[in-house]
Formats: C-alpha cells, sequence, structure tokens
C-alpha cells in the first residue's frame, strides 16, 4: 500500500514544481507571453480547420494548456490543439457533427489518464526515430493539404475522401474570384512569417501577418469569409450524451486520438528536456497531465490536447523556467476571449489557412529528410513507408506499419550478426582430430537466425564428436534454445556425439526448461572449460577407434 501511495504521490503537483520560481518568475511571465501571441492564431486555425469551430481552438488552448501546465510531467511543455488532432478530428465532425468532439476529447482524456496510472509512459521510447520523422512529414502534408479546399472554394469530394483527391477536386471545381482573394491573403501572410523575423526576430510574425490581412481584407472589402462572432467569455462546463451507441462507433477515433496525444506530448516533453536544463520530465506524470487537459477541456467544448512541440520550443527558447510559463500562455489567451473577441471575428479564414500552411512547411526538416535516406535501406524504407501510409490510410496504421518495418529490418540485422564458426581445434594435432568439429555460436539466437544456425551446424560432415561453443552467445530466446535441443538429437540420432562448453548462467534454466540439457547423451557432456571438452572429444575418438573390452560391453 505504501508503495502504490508513493506512485500516485509522485504523479500529483508538488511544490518542487516551482522551486525556481522565485528567481525566474520575470522570465516565465514573459516567456508566457510570447507563447500566448505566437499560439493565437494557431489556436484559432487548428479550431476552424477541424470542423469544431475558433472557438474550440481557443477553449482548448486555454483550458487543456491550464491543467496540462499544472498537472504535467514538463516543467515547460506548452499543451493545446495540434495540427495532427485535426487530421483525425475533421472526419469525425463530417460524420458524427461538432457534437461529437466533445465525446472524443472525454473518451480519449480517460485513455490517456489510464495510460498514465499504468506507467505506459516509456513506450513511445520503442518508436524509432526515422518512423517518427515520417509520421511528422505526412501530418504536415495532410495539414497542408486540408487548407486547398477553403482556398479555392470548392468542397473536396466528401469526408470520407483522402485529403489529396479532396484537394485535386477543389482545385478543379474552384472560383476563379476566390481563388485569388485568398492566395493573395495565404502569400501576405506567407511574406510576414517568413521575412518579419529576419527584420525584427522578437516580433511575432504570425500575428502581425493576420493583423495585416485582416486590415487589408476590410479596407479592400475582399469577398473573403471570416471567423465570425466569438463569444465573450469561456462557455459553462457540461457533460456531452453519453449515448451507448454513439460512443460506440466514436471507439476508434477516441483509441486513435488517445494513442496520437501520447506520442505527440511525449515526443515533446523529450525534445524539451533535451532545449533546456529546466530539469527531467516525467513520462507517466505527463500522460497524467495530458489526460486531464482533455477532459477538462472536452468538458468545455473543446478539443483533444496535446503538447505542442512549436509552442513548447517557443517557450523554452523564450526563457521558460517552470510550468508557471506555460499556464501565463493560458491567462493570455483568456485575456483574448475577455477583451478582444469582437476584432477577431473579422479576421479571414484564409489567414488563417496561410498560417497553417507555413506551419506545416515548417514542420518538414529537409536536412533531417536527407540524413534519413542516405543513412541505411531500413531508416530510408521505414521513413518512406510511414510517411506515405500517414497520407494515405491512417495515422496510427502508419506508425504500426512503420515500426513493423523497422523491426523487421532490424531484426534481419540482428539475425545476421549471430554466427556460426568452425574453429581448429586447440592445442597440438593429435590422430583422429580430423573427426572433432569445435563450433562456435556468436551474437544472438533466436528465431529469426534459428533455422539458418541449424542447417549450418548438422550440415557438417566426417565427424564423430561435436563441440559447441556457448560462451559468446549473448541472447537466447525459446525458439533459439529448442534449436539446440534439435541440432542435439538430430546429430545424436546420427551418431554424433554432442559436447557443450560454456553455458552461461543466464541461459542454463532455459535450456534446462526447453530440453536442451535433457537432450545430451549423458551430463558429463556438458564442460565449462575447452580443454577439458576437447580431451573428453579426443578420448571418445579413441575408444571409438580402439575400443576396449569394457566399452564392447557396455555397447
Amino acid at each position: 500500500m505504501t508503495g502504490v501511495l508513493a506512485s500516485l504521490q509522485r504523479l500529483l503537483p508538488s511544490r518542487s514544481d516551482y522551486a525556481e520560481l522565485p528567481r525566474s518568475w520575470r522570465a516565465d511571465l514573459l516567456a508566457g507571453l510570447t507563447v500566448g501571441i505566437v499560439a493565437l492564431p494557431l489556436a484559432l486555425g487548428f479550431g476552424i480547420a477541424s470542423g469544431a469551430g475558433a472557438e474550440a481552438g481557443l477553449v482548448t488552448a486555454i483550458v487543456a494548456g491550464l491543467v496540462a501546465a499544472v498537472f504535467g510531467g514538463s516543467h515547460v511543455q506548452v499543451s493545446g490543439p495540434t495540427g495532427a488532432m485535426v487530421v483525425i478530428l475533421a472526419p469525425v465532425v463530417s460524420v458524427y457533427g461538432v457534437g461529437a468532439v466533445a465525446l472524443v476529447t472525454l473518451m480519449a482524456g480517460v485513455m490517456v489518464v489510464v495510460a498514465g496510472f499504468a506507467r505506459l509512459g516509456r513506450a513511445v521510447s520503442y518508436i524509432p526515430w526515422p518512423v517518427i520523422e515520417g509520421f511528422t512529414l505526412g501530418i504536415a502534408v495532410i495539414i497542408f493539404l486540408q487548407q486547398v479546399p477553403a482556398l479555392t472554394g470548392a468542397a473536396g469530394s466528401g469526408p470520407h475522401t483522402n485529403v489529396v483527391a479532396s484537394a485535386l477536386s477543389s482545385v478543379t471545381h474552384a472560383d476563379p474570384a476566390t481563388l485569388a482573394w485568398s492566395l493573395a491573403t495565404v502569400g501576405l501572410v506567407a511574406a510576414c512569417m517568413l521575412l518579419l523575423p529576419r527584420l525584427r526576430p522578437r516580433l511575432p510574425g504570425s500575428l502581425v501577418g493576420i493583423v495585416v490581412a485582416t486590415l487589408a481584407a476590410l479596407v479592400l472589402h475582399a469577398p473573403l469569409a471570416t471567423i465570425g462572432a466569438l463569444p465573450s467569455t469561456l462557455p459553462a462546463p457540461a457533460l456531452p450524451a453519453l449515448d451507448p451507441e454513439t460512443m460506440r462507433a466514436l471507439l476508434p477515433a477516441a483509441l486513435t486520438v488517445a494513442a496520437l496525444a501520447a506520442i505527440e506530448s511525449l515526443l515533446s516533453a523529450r525534445v524539451a528536456a533535451s532545449l533546456a536544463d529546466t530539469g527531467a520530465y516525467d513520462p507517466d506524470r505527463e500522460l497524467l497531465g495530458q489526460g486531464l487537459a482533455s477532459l477538462a477541456a472536452g468538458l468545455f467544448g473543446g478539443m483533444p490536447a496535446t503538447g505542442a512541440i512549436a509552442r513548447t520550443a517557443v517557450n523554452v527558447r523564450s526563457g521558460a523556467r517552470t510550468r508557471a510559463s506555460a499556464a501565463a500562455h493560458a491567462v493570455v489567451l483568456l485575456a483574448v476571449v475577455l477583451v478582444v473577441a469582437g476584432p477577431v471575428a473579422h479576421i479571414p479564414l484564409a489567414a488563417l489557412s496561410g498560417v497553417l500552411m507555413v506551419t506545416a512547411v515548417r514542420m518538414v526538416h529537409l536536412a533531417t529528410a536527407r540524413s534519413i535516406l542516405r543513412s541505411t535501406r531500413a531508416d530510408a524504407a521505414a521513413f518512406l513507408v510511414t510517411a506515405v501510409v500517414t497520407v494515405s490510410v491512417d495515422l496510427i496504421v502508419a506508425v504500426g506499419i512503420g515500426v513493423i518495418v523497422a523491426g523487421a529490418f532490424a531484426l534481419r540485422g540482428l539475425a545476421r550478426a549471430t554466427g556460426v564458426a568452425r574453429e581448429p581445434v586447440p592445442g597440438e594435432p593429435e590422430a583422429g582430430d580430423e573427426q572433432i568439429a569445435v563450433v562456435r555460436i556468436d551474437g544472438p539466437l533466436f528465431f529469426a537466425a534459428a533455422d539458418r544456425v541449424l542447417d549450418e551446424v548438422t550440415g557438417l560432415d566426417g565427424v564423430t564428436v561435436l563441440v559447441l561453443r556457448m560462451s559468446q552467445l549473448e541472447l537466447v530466446d525459446a525458439t533459439g534454445a529448442h534449436v539446440l535441443s534439435e541440432i542435439v538429437q538430430r546429430l545424436e540420432t546420427r551418431g554424433v556425439t554432442v559436447l557443450i562448453k560454456g553455458v552461461r548462467d543466464g541461459h542454463v534454466e532455459l535450456f534446462r526448461t526447453v530440453g536442451v540439457l535433457d537432450a545430451l547423451r549423458h551430463q558429463n557432456h556438458l564442460f565449462d572449460n575447452l580443454d577439458a571438452a576437447v580431451a573428453h572429444a579426443r578420448d571418445h575418438v579413441r575408444r571409438a577407434e580402439h575400443p576396449s573390452a569394457a566399452d564392447i560391453k557396455a555397447a
């Protein structure tokens, strides 16, 4: 019971979370203000792109951002709506309506909380780097293509249509006037985001671009759709209708959201820990915090939240030291809702599309992609397969397939590391040594290499005694141990005496359980010393060639 309470206490907030606050509060507040300004257009854009609306994006950034800051496992993580969630939620909204978003958010939040209590935070370390980068590339392509129908003024081919087909369909049915105004707006925002930081690094290019585009649209009376009216206060918390039939239908989406929230949040926290010395992060507590953040966002009508790598990086680079900065970012966004909701309503949707398109392009790191493609065929294949499946099929399926591809190549490489080498009989040559084979098995002996080892060892001809050296055998699974047992049985059936030398202590129990030791003709055929094993083998050859009366009688 004491251990359970200690584990639970480790997952909850403590005074140590704010140990540096007396020294860093000014830097934390400034970082929170900076991140809040950067997060505003992203929250609005992701909310609209998901179909849940700008209000849902803002509510998520405020509520989830504050809850994750308090309960999360990273001192500098900033949470809110992200582009990956947009990819999942857009089809949900198109099929089940906006009301389904809150329910999916709550269901996913519960799953992530359970994952935190189950201490599954370290699971993300099993995802290879090329798979993560391929996944990121695929998400970036989807986010970019999702903006095309909004810019063209034409709908895609339907809610279940692939984003590539939907983008192509909308281009073929584009309204030329709307497209011209939209492209001009996107170009203006993109120019501000790309050029302004070079001239004034401290100015938020995305926010300036949106302000300039909004003013230009108002002055020129541009026929562009706008965000529309936003509430001047946060909505009251409410539990969505918990219809069992709807929940069953939404379960696959909720599972995908939960898996994605966990993966993205843990990756972001890991990146944040490498950017600055702000303390280690707790992956299990991070899952708990992100799950609670999504639960809170769902109660307020928001969307699922995750740790956001881009906003977290801005937070760290702005000098954040404690989780007070992420909390301050949420307060800044709340002030926007309370004070400037009216002006925000006039922002053109095309301006937000521009922000998202530039954000998607920035997610793609060409240098990283080149380094992966030039590294090994296995890594390049995992990277490309993950990216293609992400765009064409499904996000979580893509991660699964990417891990399988990477794992298959890794197993093949590991299997190749398993060596079977015949060595000369040690010591001064003696008559009959040609009938003795000393075989060393190196590396791991597991299911992927087992058949090859079986064929190579049992394929030896012209020997009457085989000495199997096991001291260099690193890893053995049940299949490998079974193959060793089969080797002994096959050779003994052919009249070849098998001696085993150097079984590691960690392998003894497995060998005994699977039957390797029982397969030996005699328990004296198990040795710790090679010289002793070779001496026994030579004695066996001599007795076979010149049997004594006792040997003949025993036979």
